[in-house]
């Protein structure tokens, strides 16, 4: 049987990053998000929940996070879902969290403070990293030497 374990999140944070580093180096970054769902009751009567999830993000994207992610600010997450267990040091009773381990991570909206959008484009973050081909410049053809310069083309 197959298996599929993969989440996609849009929200709002609801704490700054907090990011710190491994023996190794590498930038972990953990955020709190805050997603609403909107909807009517049985009686027409508008609606709202807020699901709160917390997301772990590593590398580059922890990075990322740290330098353009504030309080707030909206941002789309793709990842998986991972059960973390543990034993509580005070109770002593086994403990478990669901959280998402990000895959991909998207700024969303306007910088703070810059209004509409931006050069950076509408994520108010970094511009995307691509890499772009750029092909050789057409070479010119070298010139004829059978023609003359002065002749007249006839268009």
């Amino acid at each position: 049987m197959a298996n599929l374990n993969k989440v996609m999140l849009m929200g709002n944070l609801t704490r700054d990053p907090e990011v710190r580093y491994t023996p190794k180096g590498t930038a972990v970054a953990e955020i709190g998000m805050a997603i609403n769902r909107y909807y009517s009751a049985e009686n027409g009567e508008k609606r709202e929940e807020t699901t709160f999830v917390d997301v772990t993000l590593w590398g580059r994207q922890a990075e990322i996070a740290g330098e353009y992610l504030k309080k707030g600010r909206p941002v789309f997450i793709e990842g998986r879902l991972q059960l973390d267990s543990w034993d509580d040091k005070q109770s002593g009773q086994k403990r478990s969290k669901l959280k998402v381990v990000a895959d991909g991570l998207q700024l969303i909206g306007a910088k703070p403070g810059m209004g509409g959008g931006s050069e950076a484009g509408e994520s108010g973050g970094p511009p995307p990293a691509r890499q772009q081909r750029q092909s050789p410049p057409p070479s010119k053809p070298a010139p004829d030497p059978d023609l003359d310069a002065e002749d007249d083309i006839p268009f």
